[in-house]
């Protein structure tokens, strides 16, 4: 939920606004273009969720929050998606069960488009029409809205993303002119940036839009550390792989070492070795300059040892620093270190692991109201991620972000930053 806004020409906001939603809105549409109806529709895992299901869920919100209690006149496209899109609001009543997502055929793609057009039609025509004494109510909780579609165009690609893994084809999500990634490169050693004992100031802290996890700002006290200037490559985990490390139990923690064995993971989940069956009706391996394949939204594409290691669960994360002779930072020292002169892939290549548990700051209050379920009620067994990936829309991301998943959860663009004490 934002912070308050700073005064501002009323007009200049809601054109601002205005501008805004329509392009959030339209990139949904066209990160949803490449998918077939059937793509849309599947729902791989009970933690993902089909394409039509976030386009639709992006538009109960705004119907939800902003048109059922602030708009007067306006009329529910059907009644019956209240139920079907409402995702965890508990004061907006009950809802389909989540891992039953994928069995919702109908509505069409089709009628969700509708339903999508709908709403838009009846949100820009109640911003227009919202005069100056509505606006500081109303253009907040609209521009949350819009920070939660982009959360769900983020998680729209790593959900699909998953979906087509499970496919023994193994489809991109989108063809590339790249050409293929580079085998033979070696990435520079990573450098240590060290950091003195020092009381930093943490969170979101001026007038810019921030979600109320990230705050209120606060201070803290860091030892003195030293962090990696760049993420672990692909190439450096496989050397982990190829060392044993999902077969030595005294690399992971309890929980982690159960799901290896439980799960029988032995990579990360889209690596898939030359000889997989997959790889082979894929015509890639028959060069054999590569020992992996990772899949990705391009599809499948050997492996490139330089670029940084995503898909990694908590457990991995955590199994990869202790082999490595390091930790994984705290979500402070990472804020701490994110302006640091030769820092580098702070954000918009990966999803950064922490090691610390999403926990309230400091005299943390969810706000009143139905927007107070956002966040806080999730405080609990979960991990802190910092940065941002490449699937994040472009400027949505900032320092104080707190993404935060269950340390088992791997089908996110999660990856690796070192840290150690001093």
């Amino acid at each position: 939920m934002p912070v308050s806004a700073p005064a501002v020409d009323s007009s200049a906001a809601l054109s601002s606004s205005l501008r805004r939603y329509a392009e959030v809105r339209a990139r949904s549409l066209a990160l949803a273009a490449p998918l077939s109806a059937e793509d849309q529709c599947v729902q791989s895992m009970p933690d993902a969720s089909p394409t039509k299901w976030h386009l639709a869920h992006t538009t109960w919100f705004f119907e939800a929050m902003v048109l059922v209690p602030h708009a007067r006149d306006y009329r529910p496209f059907d009644a019956r998606f209240f139920y079907l899109f409402n995702s965890y609001y508990e004061a907006l009543g009950p809802r389909h069960p989540r891992a039953m997502r994928g069995l919702l055929t109908r509505p069409s793609v089709d009628e969700v488009l509708a339903y999508r057009a709908h709403v838009d039609a009846a949100m820009l025509g109640f911003m227009r029409g919202c005069g100056e004494d509505r606006q500081a109510a109303v253009l907040p909780l609209i521009t949350l809205g819009l920070h939660h579609e982009q959360q769900h165009q983020e998680l729209l690609l790593t959900d699909v993303l998953h979906a087509l893994s499970c496919n023994p084809m193994l489809p991109a999500y989108q063809s590339s002119d790249v050409p293929l990634l580079r085998l033979a490169t070696s990435p520079a050693s990573a450098s240590w940036l060290p950091h003195a004992e020092r009381i930093v100031e943490i969170g979101h802290g001026d007038d810019s839009f921030a979600f109320d996890n990230e705050t209120p700002r606060h201070r803290r006290l860091l030892p003195a550390f030293e962090i990696a200037d760049r993420l672990v490559t692909c190439g450096e985990y496989a050397q982990f792989i190829a060392d044993g490390g999902y077969r030595r139990p005294e690399l992971w923690l309890s929980d982690g070492w159960a799901a290896v064995q439980g799960q029988g993971w032995q990579s990360p989940i889209y690596w898939f070795p030359a000889a997989d069956a997959r790889v082979q009706a894929h015509q890639l391996a028959k060069s054999g300059t590569a020992d992996w394949y990772v899949f990705g939204l391009n599809g499948l594409q050997p492996l490139d040892p330089s670029a940084a290691v995503t898909q990694l669960s908590f457990f991995e994360a955590s199994a990869y620093a202790e082999w490595s002779g390091a930790r994984l930072p705290t979500e402070f020292e990472w804020e701490a270190a994110f302006d640091t002169p030769g820092m580098r892939q702070m954000d918009g290549t990966a999803w950064q692991w922490t090691r610390s548990a999403y926990d309230p700051y400091p005299g943390f209050r969810p706000l009143a109201g139905m927007a107070g379920e956002y966040n806080g009620k999730f405080m609990v067994g979960q991990l802190i991620l910092r940065g941002s990936s490449l699937a994040t829309p472009p400027g949505h991301a900032r320092r104080s972000y707190r993404n935060f998943f269950p340390p088992a959860a791997r089908w996110q663009f999660s990856g690796i930053r070192l840290a150690r004490d001093l």
